[in-house]
């Protein structure tokens, strides 16, 4: 069990106690898209709200399933993220699509959380009732093709279908959108050849300083001793840009000795 998950599951079962007992706060909490400026903290609030036993139970064990693994792939605050933005999609489309009739219920943030489930592991096998199996990518499809017709048509009555859409939609968005950060962060920006070639240069020069000034003078011959002292001043006072191939190679020639 993940944090966040732990979390929306206490948050979920303690109010379903709360307006068990006094269903006037369920009243209140719930979102009518009709008195949206009078009770705006609606678009919030209906996601804890619950119309049954069995409404909080499906949707609580669909966030118990899918939530764990989906928190643990993204991290705690892009998960809770996901969870609530699917909400809120399921509060613009029943605003939207459904005015007049009041919403409650996980079962938009929830369907975020199965969309973002079936993002990250489309060929997962769900067994449904532990009997059928089914493909996540596919149980996403269907569900949104149920809640599509089911939403037109009318049917399932009671049942928030525009508010099971916005939830895969806000949470496809916010997906998709966090994807195209996270790769524009990390694209690499192009480095002209100029400039790669130069730091090549300057990685090979400070190989060959090293080298270079590592040469034992004592050990070599009079003549050669006054030619690359003369060429190591030339380097301390102009820089190794300053040498000449032949000059670079009689220092290169002398270091490989010794």
């Amino acid at each position: 069990m993940t944090p966040w998950v732990l979390r929306l599951l206490i948050a979920n079962l303690v109010v379903f106690l709360v307006t068990s007992y006094e269903p006037s706060v369920g009243n209140l909490l719930a979102l009518w898209p009709q008195y949206i400026l009078y009770r705006p903290w609606g678009v919030f609030t209906y996601m804890f709200v619950h119309g049954g036993l069995a409404h909080i139970f499906f949707n609580m064990l669909g966030l118990f399933f899918f939530g764990p693994r989906l928190e643990a792939q993204l991290g705690g605050k892009y998960f809770i993220r996901l969870y609530i933005l699917s909400g809120l999609g399921g509060a613009a489309f029943s605003f939207l699509f459904a005015p007049h009739a009041g919403v409650v219920g996980a079962s938009a943030a929830v369907f975020g959380v199965l969309l973002g489930f079936a993002y990250f592991w489309p060929r997962e096998r769900i067994y449904i009732w532990g009997v059928l199996p089914i493909e996540s990518r596919w149980l996403v499809g269907m569900l949104a093709a149920v809640a599509l017709f089911s939403g037109i048509s009318g049917s399932g009555a009671g049942v928030a279908h525009f508010a099971h859409l916005g939830g895969f939609v806000a949470g496809y968005a916010y997906l998709r959108w966090r994807k195209r950060r996270y790769m524009k962060q990390w694209r690499p920006i192009p480095t002209p050849k100029s400039e790669l070639a130069k730091a090549t240069r300057r990685a090979d020069d400070r190989d060959a300083l090293r080298r270079w000034r590592a040469i034992r003078l004592d050990e070599l011959h009079e003549l050669n001793r006054d030619e690359v002292e003369r060429v190591l001043r030339k380097l301390d006072s102009e820089g190794s840009g300053s040498l000449t191939q032949e000059e670079r190679a009689m220092l290169d020639r002398f270091a490989t000795r010794h």
